[in-house]
């Protein structure tokens, strides 16, 4: 296996995380530094002799992307894993990603991404409970619309054969996500795998940490252009979307008859499967009376979770519009502002992170504005509104 590692200039980054590669005593087949145009290429080609690792220059500064994929050109293993310079490998990481491999047609796998030293403060114990890089502790599929829907690659090993021409170039952010996407949609798996394990410097300052959020959020809308449907704010039906609107407007009775209604309309589709009559399940059914009680389940159990992505949704994407309309009519203060509020305290009693409740709902919501403000920059730039834009009726595209 080719291990590649992009840099620019993160000299101590860069030596730590060689150590860390050469400390898992593995047989590599190649360690590649990628210099991207480094102030200083003899410091960087010093610090690769020391541990072994040779190194490609490029003239021109081209990002993680063009990096990444100079040091996939240079590989001769069929196995590539690419890791940033501020990630800190740790003893056994390796090992589960590679056994996914035994599956050919796995294109991809990445590790858990964890802070590689826990901070005391509350923005270091923030990201260490939140942070982006982290997709949580349970193994996944990776897929627009799945539970893990991306993996960063800050630490990825991908089947060379499968990479084809690599990440997209000229992308500075989001070119992880496009180019796993990309491996889905040619038929590739992609596998998310909480056993291996990789520290990482998190960014633990304030400024450089909300820049960077806002930066992540100006990719969506290049990746909404490049996977159409897939980067959207909210994805719900029309019922959802109707009973909130006019659970929001003040109308709950229009709210219940939306949702009643939703209900009933499933519970006939489900009569069909479980073989019994509807509306009223009589005794000697096949079925019994399996159809409403899963369609209430569904629809109105489901029309009521749709408030925890609904608020996320504000809060990362609409709060430009949301808070002043809110601050315009009376009424919708309070529903906006509960719907704001809930997704970020339901997370702390779900993670229940080293931070009190009243920080880490501050936390959340700073990094939903850091997003959102990359979201609508990003959105400006390309003269596109498609990120901002509710899927109603749609699921996230598959691949």
């Amino acid at each position: 296996m080719t291990v590649v590692i992009p840099v620019r200039d993160r000299h101590a980054e860069l030596a730590r995380c060689l150590a860390g590669v050469r400390s898992a005593s593995l047989d590599y087949g190649d360690v590649i530094v990628v210099d991207d145009c480094s102030a200083e290429p003899g410091v960087i080609a010093a610090i690769a002799a020391e541990y072994g690792a040779r190194v490609v220059h490029r003239a021109v500064n081209g990002g993680p992307a063009a990096a990444r994929n100079s040091g996939l050109g240079a590989a001769a293993t069929e196995l590539v894993a690419f890791l940033d310079s501020d990630c800190v490998p740790r003893a056994g990481w390796l090992g589960p990603l590679l056994a996914h491999f035994a599956d050919p047609a796995i294109g991809a796998v990445a590790p858990r991404i964890v802070p590689h030293e826990a901070g005391s403060g509350w923005l270091a114990r923030y990201e260490g409970a939140s942070s982006t890089l982290d997709m949580g502790a349970r193994p996944s599929i990776v897929r627009p619309g799945a539970r893990v829907s991306y993996v960063p690659g800050a630490a990825l090993v991908v089947r060379r054969s499968a990479a084809g021409a690599g990440f997209t170039e000229g992308m500075f952010v989001g070119e992880d996500v496009d180019f796993v996407w990309r491996l889905g949609a040619a038929g590739w798996r992609v596998r998310y795998e909480p056993a291996a394990v990789m520290g990482h410097d998190h960014r633990v300052r304030f400024r450089a940490w909300f820049s960077r959020r806002a930066d992540y959020g100006t990719s969506a809308a290049a990746l909404e252009r490049l996977h159409p449907g897939a980067v959207r704010p909210l994805y719900a039906s029309w019922w959802t979307v109707g009973a909130w609107a006019a659970a929001l407007s003040g109308r709950p009775v229009t709210a219940a008859a939306l949702t009643g209604t939703a209900t009933a309309l499933l519970a006939r589709r489900l009569s069909r499967i479980t073989g019994e009559r509807w509306p009223v399940p009589v005794s000697g059914d096949q079925g019994g009376s399996a159809a409403w009680p899963l369609a209430a389940r569904l629809a109105g159990g489901g029309t009521l979770a749709a408030g925890r992505p609904l608020g996320s949704a504000l809060s990362r994407t609409w709060w430009p519009l949301a808070i002043p309309a809110a601050i315009a009519v009376r009424p919708l203060r309070l529903p906006v502002a509960a719907l704001m509020l809930a997704p970020p305290l339901l997370d702390w009693a779900d993670r229940r992170p080293p931070l009190d409740p009243a920080r880490y709902v501050a936390a959340r919501l700073l990094d939903d504005a850091a997003y959102s403000t990359g979201v609508w920059r990003g959105c400006l730039k390309r003269r596109t509104i498609r990120p901002l834009l509710p899927a109603i009726g749609k699921a996230p595209t598959r691949s």
